[in-house]
């Protein structure tokens, strides 16, 4: 048998330099880009009415609350005696504590052993949810100024938090669809603390860190200088960040915003930095809503941890991970996502977005 018949073009295996992760580009089940835009997903029925959200009054205390007439901060937040009839009523943003957190502040960690072989700990921390006005307008479809307003609250509740008690790290994050993990589909995003450091993030630290002692180099800075060269899977660019399908994707039309210039924690940002980050994000999400329809997504903050330690070799950034396909035995046994499009065409594909 000739054998151009007998073997198909292969797939992929792909080395994520960061995580040091093979991922599988599986071009055996390659889809075109445009049949990753499907239907608009189902939306949440719940109503206005319903939600409790647009009913803000019924949540937790606040802790930030922005609007175009005040911004209350949580320091002028705890002089008041309650948060009944506080909140105004052209109020843009509110922080709040979520009503049932996955952690809690705690006078001690309480650690002990039980056993030889476990270890248990008080999930000590602070859990918030990020909440904006529109029941129905996401990310993808928010002006630069409503965006900047967001990242302008990121940044000061993540500068208060990692001042607390226990707090080594600060997650951002946000969900947006059921398939997602969204529970309430008004749009939100949440901030929790942690005592530890995740696993992914410290995997990420020590490649970095080995990177550095080795070269001398930051490694994300270096594959930026190589994906500025190449053109190829960059979606978008301005003066500071770079909107890239990362040669490793995870999974299919992955998106990550990077700084262009080396920067270990996004807590430093600068208002010029946030003015060109929400240009990035408009863009980033704009092409995502518009070229997948609307798809669930995730994404994430990665920065350098608020554990006191110098970690100026990491580089932090977003990632963006449309819910495109459904993990199943193959990437939940071996923790090896297949994506089922290569970044190249992804990056083309949201350009013309």
């Amino acid at each position: 048998m000739d054998k151009k018949q007998k073997y198909k073009t292969p797939s992929e295996l792909r080395f994520d330099l960061i995580s040091r992760d093979w991922v599988v580009i599986a071009t055996g089940r390659a889809k075109r880009p445009e049949t990753f835009k499907q239907e608009r997903r189902k939306t949440d029925e719940m109503s206005q009415a319903e939600c409790p959200f647009c009913n803000i009054e019924t949540q937790e205390k606040p802790v930030l609350i922005y609007s175009p007439s005040a911004k209350i901060s949580e320091e002028e937040m705890a002089r008041l005696e309650n948060g009944n009839g506080i909140v105004p009523k052209d109020w843009t943003i509110v922080v709040i504590p979520n009503k049932y957190p996955a952690f809690t502040p705690c006078e001690s960690l309480d650690k002990e052993r039980e056993g030889r072989f476990y270890q248990r700990m008080n999930a000590a921390g602070y859990h918030e949810v990020l909440v904006t006005r529109d029941h129905k307008k996401s990310m993808g479809q928010f002006e630069i100024k409503e965006i900047k307003e967001i990242i302008d609250a990121y940044q000061e509740r993540y500068l208060n938090l990692m001042k607390k008690t226990f707090v080594n790290y600060v997650s951002i994050f946000h969900n947006h669809g059921r398939e997602a993990g969204a529970s309430i589909a008004h749009p939100h995003s949440q901030i929790i603390t942690t005592p530890l450091i995740d696993s992914d993030l410290k995997k990420a630290l020590s490649n970095s860190k080995n990177y550095y002692e080795r070269t001398g180099k930051c490694s994300y800075c270096q594959m930026n200088e190589w994906e500025k060269k190449s053109k190829k899977r960059i979606v978008f660019e301005n003066r500071e960040f770079l909107v890239v399908c990362p040669f490793a994707s995870k999974g299919a039309f992955e998106v990550i915003i990077s700084p262009k210039f080396h920067k270990a924690y996004f807590e430093k940002i600068t208002e010029n930095e946030k003015r060109q980050l929400s240009e990035a994000f408009q863009m980033a999400f704009g092409k995502i809503h518009r070229g997948l329809s609307d798809p669930a997504y995730n994404f994430y903050l990665h920065t350098a941890p608020a554990d006191g330690k110098n970690h100026n070799y990491y580089h932090w950034h977003w990632t963006i991970m449309p819910k495109t396909a459904t993990w199943a035995g193959f990437e939940i046994g071996t923790r090896m996502e297949i994506s089922t499009i290569e970044p190249e065409k992804a990056a083309e594909y949201l350009r013309k977005q």
